[in-house]
Order: C-alpha cells, then sequence, then structure tokens
C-alpha cells in the first residue's frame, strides 16, 4: 500500500436521544432505549478518544438506533424498530430524509473526497455488544469485524489483534466475532462503493461489560485498543519488503 491514507472514525450507534417530533412513537418503549437496543454504551468515548489520538476526521450521531439504524440498509427488517415500524409510511420517510440519509452519505462523501486526493481511506466504525444476547455469553473483550476477501481489512486486523494481545495479554480479541464482518451494515454497504485499495473498513466492537464496569480498567481497554491500532497500522501499511509477520 504505497498510497497516504486517512483515518475515519465513525459512531452510528452512539446515543439514544429521540427528537420531541418522535417521541410520542417511543410511549411505552422508554426503558428500552435504555439499554444495548437503544445505543452502544461507551461506542461514543471510545471514537472520541480515537479522533483525538490520532486528529482524525470524527463522524458521529446520538439518534437512537430504535429510531432509524443507521448501520442497517434501506429494506432490512430492523432497520425500524417495533416502535417506529407501525409508523405511517410517510413518518417512516421523513425519518429516513431528516437523519439516515444525511448521516450515510456525509461518511461516503467524505471517503469519496478523499479517495479524490489521492489517499486510501482506514474507517473504523465504534460499537458496542451486550455481554449476554439470548442467553449466550459473549467470550471477548474485542472484536474485529472485517470482510476476510479484502487483504488490506484482514492484514490490519490481524495485526491489530496481535498488537492487543501484546500490549495487554489479558485481553480477549477476538476476530470477527460477535458478528461476521461481512453481513449487513455500513461498511459492507461501503466496500461495495470503493474498490479495496481506496477504503477500508473495520467496525470496532467492545463488550460492554468493560464499559460498564467503568473505572481503570474500562480507560486502560481503550488506551491499550488505541495504541494497538497504531502499531497494527505501522506494521500493516508498511511497504511489503519492510513488513514484519503480525
Amino acid at each position: 500500500m504505497t498510497k497516504p491514507f486517512s483515518l475515519l472514525i465513525s459512531c452510528e450507534h452512539g446515543g439514544n436521544r429521540i427528537p420531541t417530533r418522535y417521541r410520542h412513537l417511543f410511549r411505552g418503549y422508554e426503558a428500552l432505549l435504555q439499554t444495548h437496543r437503544g445505543y452502544d454504551a461507551g461506542a461514543l468515548t471510545m471514537a472520541r478518544d480515537l479522533a483525538g489520538t490520532f486528529q482524525a476526521r470524527l463522524i458521529v450521531a446520538t439518534i437512537s438506533r430504535l429510531l432509524v439504524d443507521l448501520n442497517r440498509s434501506i429494506g432490512h427488517p430492523r432497520l425500524y424498530s417495533e416502535a417506529t415500524r407501525p409508523a405511517p409510511a410517510g413518518v417512516r420517510r421523513e425519518i429516513l430524509d431528516a437523519y439516515y440519509l444525511p448521516y450515510r452519505n456525509q461518511v461516503e462523501t467524505h471517503i469519496a473526497n478523499e479517495v479524490a486526493q489521492g489517499r486510501r481511506v482506514i474507517h473504523v466504525s465504534s460499537h458496542s455488544y451486550t455481554p449476554v444476547l439470548e442467553g449466550e455469553v459473549r467470550n471477548a473483550d474485542v472484536g474485529l469485524l472485517y470482510d476476510p476477501g479484502r487483504a488490506p481489512e484482514a492484514r490490519l486486523c490481524k495485526a491489530w489483534q496481535a498488537a492487543l494481545k501484546a500490549r495487554a495479554p489479558e485481553t480477549r480479541v477476538r476476530r470477527n466475532y460477535p458478528y461476521s464482518g461481512k453481513s449487513d451494515g455500513f461498511t459492507a454497504h461501503l466496500r461495495r462503493q470503493f474498490a479495496e485499495d481506496t477504503y477500508a473498513g473495520v467496525e470496532l466492537e467492545i463488550n460492554q461489560q468493560q464499559v460498564l464496569q467503568g473505572g481503570d480498567g474500562w480507560r486502560c481497554l481503550r488506551k491499550s485498543t488505541i495504541g494497538a491500532l497504531r502499531d497494527a497500522l505501522a506494521v500493516s501499511l508498511a511497504p511489503r519488503s519492510e513488513r514484519r509477520t503480525a
């Protein structure tokens, strides 16, 4: 990879805000907004720390995914939630036009502009996941989601995993866990728009157990994850002749 690169940090599920105009749709769902269904706890903090450390472009959303899920494709059955799905089609389209399309277009336009200027974009989309889902205990602290068929993404995530294990050996790091990096999501959409030599998208998934415990453990996890990304970029973006084995 000889092209210069720029780092983009995004956070699609950074908050659980419901605009006043649509709060009536959430009567009876107020408690749900406070759960992992409402937002990704800790994802916004991680995104801001990443962007601050690398002086990277940061694009975030703080509306609840229960209003409209910015990480789902149009037509996906979970694009809207049980609170918004019964709303009239005109209301759902209004939400799409006001929140979904502007966010997605902002990210895509930024990438296109960087590519037009001869830069390759490394995109880290910050997320978190519930420690237990439907009785299944998730056995990782950090997940790195990517498309195994895109060599630059695979190389970066392998190096990131190795670097994080070196910095924090007790941290459980898994690739394409607890979800598949190829499943429906914003990075999957962006891969269809940009070739692998111009765009690499990784979803960073943090176990919310780390977030909810807070304190030094959560601060140290953010610090080690960010430091490991710096190490991984140095390895994975080096000329092939200089690349170390991750």
